[in-house]
């Protein structure tokens, strides 16, 4: 429930979000987005999603309305781990794992957040599709 601009000093205008990208680091800003060509230094992490680039560029690029709200996401902190940790708790099967990159800019650019994790769950199958309509809290269910 944080607006960017409430929470970042010195930033052109720009009605988005701030969500909450983990415990590391939460006073630092990070963005994904697919405006990556347009960006120096953006680094594609999946086809057509790119992760940060020249933090001034940004920002001129946004005040003059070249980007747009759906081409990118603002973040406090990231998730991180150690090597080979997040490979391990996948094989213990910790995680739910959606193999279509396909469809990974579309949910996470133009799905609305608080419906992301129930949308994605939703395509993984029958298990997924059960998960995907169970509460926040399983005791209200």
């Amino acid at each position: 429930d944080v607006l960017l601009n409430d929470a970042v000093e010195d930033f052109p205008d720009f009605d988005t979000p701030l969500y909450f990208g983990g415990p590391v680091e939460t006073d630092t800003l990070f963005y994904v987005h697919t405006i990556g060509p347009l960006l120096d230094g953006a680094k594609e992490i999946v086809p057509g999603i790119w992760w940060g680039g020249d933090y001034d560029q940004l920002k001129l690029l946004i005040d003059t309305h070249q980007v747009q709200e759906n081409q990118i996401r603002f973040y406090a902190g990231y998730s991180g781990w150690k090597p080979k940790e997040l490979n391990t708790e996948i094989k213990d099967s910790a995680w739910y794992v959606c193999q279509n990159e396909s469809s990974l800019e579309k949910w996470l650019f133009k799905e609305k957040a608080i419906n992301l994790w129930s949308t994605i769950l939703s395509t993984m199958g029958n298990e997924g599709k059960i998960l995907s309509n169970c509460p926040d809290d399983p005791n209200l269910n």
